[in-house]
């Protein structure tokens, strides 16, 4: 999967549009193999862009869990520690 995919679901605050749209055009620009189209391909790729969005949206709307929701500021000082600790020079 692409790294700047982001877990979406169960956040407190829940995703927000454009953080649904972005992880749809990283997995549209993934699955085509470019990070701009063509002019050619520009209509297709948009379109794509919208489906995968829209789906994404019915998933995450759908889904239920009894797990509490997960803080995006507790989330990504995580991902920094994971990050320090993958990354230290030694």
């Amino acid at each position: 999967m692409c790294r700047n995919i982001r877990t979406l679901f169960n956040f407190e605050p829940p995703a927000t549009e454009l953080e649904i749209r972005d992880a749809s055009l990283q997995f549209v620009r993934k699955l085509s193999g470019f990070t701009v189209p063509s002019k050619a391909n520009e209509a297709a790729f948009e379109r794509a862009v919208e489906e995968v969005a829209a789906s994404a949206r019915t998933l995450i709307r759908s889904m239920v869990t009894t797990a509490e929701p997960r803080n995006r500021e507790v989330e990504a000082e995580k991902a920094r520690a994971r990050s320090a600790q993958r990354f230290a020079s030694g």
